[in-house]
């Protein structure tokens, strides 16, 4: 029996380098299982279209679909725009199954990926010693999404004994500008900033430019095409290909 197709959904930007970095996090993917159909789609301003996916997977003879959407927050997107755009390929195609997976999240096994992120934004800094960390993300009008980001900091703030806060790009405060200047503020001069998005874009791009007026000594890359991601994405599509079966 065929493997059910796996559709590795993200957001979208109008940023090349963002639907480029997702790319390269699929191929990770497809390296790590070559027996699965396992493509690409988008949700808005990249390519391919999510529907136009699901046609495609239709038209080549799954008529099983696991989607494992690419976010970090369940914010709007994950509540909304996720199950819309499921819905409208459902409704085209009675006789397929397309479940969505949880969301790729803010797992603590990522916190590793942005050590690495870091590690690099510092050696070309030439700095080796911190006083204070920042964990840059999105940003949601929704205040849980954005309490888990603040957890999240607190953990990573925990294993490396340094204080650390949650700052955003958009819809909350406070800016990562804004963050490190408190620091400062408080008399730490060495403060670098991670960036908890998963590819390049405006909103990364602005939390670093602020970061770096601010006095940040240093900015992560975001998580990019990780392997500790891909392992993420399939784990949750194994998780969705089992509810699939039918009990």
């Amino acid at each position: 029996m065929t493997a059910p197709a796996l559709i590795a959904l993200a957001h979208g930007s109008r940023d090349p380098r963002s639907s480029a970095t997702i790319e390269e996090l699929v191929a990770e993917v497809r390296r790590m299982r070559p027996d699965l159909r396992v493509e690409t789609a988008f949700l808005e301003l990249s390519r391919p279209n999510f529907g136009k996916v699901v046609d495609k997977l239709v038209r080549a003879g799954y008529d099983e679909i696991v989607v494992v959407p690419l976010l970090l927050s369940e914010a709007y997107h994950a509540r909304v725009d996720v199950p819309s755009a499921l819905a409208e390929a459902a409704a085209r195609h009675h006789d397929v199954q397309i479940r969505a997976t949880k969301i790729l999240g803010l797992e603590v096994s990522f916190l590793e990926v942005l050590d690495t992120r870091l590690r690099d934004a510092l050696r070309t800094a030439r700095v080796r010693e911190l006083d204070a960390l920042v964990l840059a993300a999105a940003g949601s009008t929704d205040p849980l999404a954005n309490q888990a980001v603040a957890r999240l900091a607190r953990v990573w703030g925990a294993k490396h004994k340094l204080p650390v806060v949650a700052a955003f790009a958009s819809s909350a405060p406070p800016a990562t500008g804004e963050a490190v200047r408190a620091f400062r503020a408080e008399g730490r001069r060495h403060v670098a900033v991670a960036s908890m998005f998963l590819a390049p874009g405006f909103l990364p791009d602005r939390a670093a430019e602020l970061a770096v007026e601010a006095g940040a000594v240093a900015v992560s890359e975001p998580l990019g095409a990780d392997p500790e991601l891909a392992r993420t994405i399939l784990a949750r599509y194994a998780v969705g290909a089992v509810e699939l079966v039918p009990v």
